[in-house]
């Protein structure tokens, strides 16, 4: 798919850029957590 900034994405939703990159790091860390991260594995696995 198309690469979009976090710039686009805030207009999309109609929030700042700032706002999208906090969800953006916050997703990233839940996905990074043990056992999210064995939940992902197992689904695909």
């Amino acid at each position: 798919g198309k690469t979009h900034t976090l710039e686009e994405v805030g207009q999309h939703f109609g929030v700042t850029r700032e706002r999208i990159r906090q969800i953006e790091n916050k997703a990233i860390r839940k996905l990074r957590h043990p056992s999210r991260a064995k939940k992902i594995k197992d689904f695909y696995c």
